[in-house]
């Protein structure tokens, strides 16, 4: 008799690998980019030339060189908005049902996000 182990609940976020968002709290504050990745079990995400951190590297067969890389950081996904294709600013993101599929709509302009 083995107790079963609460399987880890699965976050859905509305933003995507993909989109553009804007930065809305912090030391980037303002600053716009696309979704690299997206980190849903830490609830974070990578987005393009923005938080850049200083990682020092050992030499190694996937970086013979070595020395100090710089690449994009994490940051977590409650400090950035959806930037709407329609209005163009920082949105809330809404989903509705439309026929079989869920859509997310921009809450100010109420235009669709979703390319379809």
């Amino acid at each position: 008799m083995s107790k079963k182990q609460p399987q880890p609940e699965r976050k859905n976020f509305r933003i995507k690998k993909g989109d553009t968002v804007q930065v809305i709290q912090g030391k980037e504050s303002g600053k716009r980019g696309k979704v690299l990745r997206v980190l849903a079990d830490d609830e974070r995400v990578v987005v393009e030339r923005v938080n850049f951190i200083k990682r020092h590297v050992r030499p190694s067969q996937k970086t013979p060189q070595g020395g100090v890389i710089e690449r994009e950081a994490a940051l977590h996904i409650s400090n950035v908005q959806l930037v709407c294709p329609g209005c163009n600013q920082p949105a809330r993101v809404g989903v509705r049902m439309e026929g079989d599929a869920k859509v997310r709509y921009c809450k100010k302009c109420n235009v669709q996000v979703d390319k379809g």
